[in-house]
């Protein structure tokens, strides 16, 4: 088995480019971009993951004065920092401080209050995955997260107004199949009722390839373990690498309007890849060929005796049955309007949906008043979903990806 160089695997065999979707994108406003980024104060939150990694590492290609970065994982931030510091690439301002905080805590505020006002503020924090749709207290945990959390970063903006604001969406807002797709779509139009007040702008996105808890960085966890791998069958996605997903924030994020939703142009027939085949495809750039078990406990047992002079490695295949699990995407709906003159490589949607500040009052003490509930159901948060958003149609199998490897 041979070393793996992931970004050499990256762009031939996942993104299948050599060059940075966003490169000629960044040529063309290059000029621009320094005179909005340069000198500038930059807060970055959720900014240990990898997206938001990636965003701080092209928006420090530039020259900014200040950059403050706010994560709950204090080991990501102690790496990041390091990371940083042993680059030769990275223009590191002199005043650059990483605070292991959770933004709706009252020391963020008081954080916030001291260092305000900020230039540019990102926010990447929020439950991303589909697998944290489990039961009812993940589901609240989401929703408070993605939403009521948001909410009183917006309010924080309001006083201290940025030049710049973005806030990551995802794909899955686009005809929401799970309770993540709905609640960003509800963040969405939570952020654009603000987007008279503050310069707001978003992204929804493609797969980040071997990103933070995905499920390929999770096949080289795995082998590294001696563990099997194992993949669901037909579920093809868009993928950008990790460096294509900060700049497509950080273009996003400065060169966008405010009310902007900006997404990835790529082809559906060239670009939309099947997890299954990056699965043989990984194998394979290792010098290996998979062995295609039936069961999870005949994959772990193979697993066992696999060592450097092994030639297979062992992966159960399964048929995707978990709730909310959506076949393809799609990053725009019919009666969105798109601008995709502006740039190269990225659509801009000018039509999202700008609800009343009174109208998300009304939906953010829906869902306080059934949090304070004690015997809540999901059903019941997918109810409420359902009514505000009309185009949810949510998936509900009763399996969902914890329960398997």
């Amino acid at each position: 088995m041979k070393t793996i160089d992931l970004n050499k695997f990256i762009k031939s065999k996942v993104t299948k480019r050599e060059k940075s979707l966003l490169s000629e994108d960044f040529d063309k406003y290059n000029g621009e971009l320094n005179k909005r980024i340069n000198g500038k104060k930059v807060l970055v939150i959720g900014g240990a993951g990898t997206i938001g990694s990636s965003y701080i590492k092209a928006i420090l290609r530039f020259n900014i004065k200040q950059l403050v970065v706010v994560d709950i994982n204090e080991n990501g931030l102690t790496e990041l920092v390091r990371d940083l510091r042993s680059s030769s690439e990275y223009n590191i301002p002199d005043d650059f401080i990483t605070y292991p905080m959770n933004f709706g805590d009252d020391v963020f505020d008081k954080m916030f209050r001291t260092l305000a006002p900020f230039d540019i503020v990102a926010n990447f924090a929020a439950h991303k995955h589909v697998r944290s749709e489990k039961d009812v207290f993940s589901v609240e945990a989401m929703i408070k997260n993605n939403l009521i959390i948001a909410r009183k970063l917006l309010d924080l903006l309001v006083e201290f107004k940025p030049e710049h604001f973005f806030c990551v969406s995802t794909d899955k807002a686009a005809n929401p199949v799970n309770i993540m797709g709905a609640s960003k779509k509800l963040m969405e139009e939570l952020i654009m009722s603000y987007s008279d007040k503050i310069p707001i702008k978003t992204a929804r996105f493609a797969n980040v390839a071997f990103s933070n808890g995905s499920l390929p960085l999770g096949f080289l966890e795995r082998m590294k373990n001696n563990q099997p791998w194992s993949c669901p069958l037909g579920i093809r996605r868009f993928f950008v690498s990790p460096q294509e997903s900060g700049e497509l924030c950080l273009m996003a994020s400065i060169m966008g309007e405010s009310g902007d939703i900006f997404f990835p142009q790529l082809d559906e027939d060239k670009d939309m890849i099947p997890f299954d085949q990056i699965a043989k495809d990984l194998l394979n750039y290792m010098g290996l060929d998979a062995d295609i078990c039936t069961t999870e406990v005949e994959a772990i047992e193979k697993a066992k005796s696999f060592d450097h002079n092994s030639k297979t490695f062992p992966i159960c295949f399964f048929p995707s049955d978990t709730s909310g699990e959506k076949s393809f995407e799609e990053f725009y709906t019919d009666g969105e309007i798109l601008d995709n003159d502006s740039f190269v490589n990225l659509g801009v949607i000018k039509n999202s949906v700008k609800r009343d500040v009174s109208q998300m009052d009304e939906i953010f003490n829906n869902f306080n008043e059934l949090f304070k509930q004690s015997n809540i159901t999901k059903s019941e948060i997918v109810a409420v979903l359902k009514d505000y958003l009309p185009n949810f149609d949510h998936i509900e199998t009763g399996k969902h990806l914890d329960q398997k490897m």
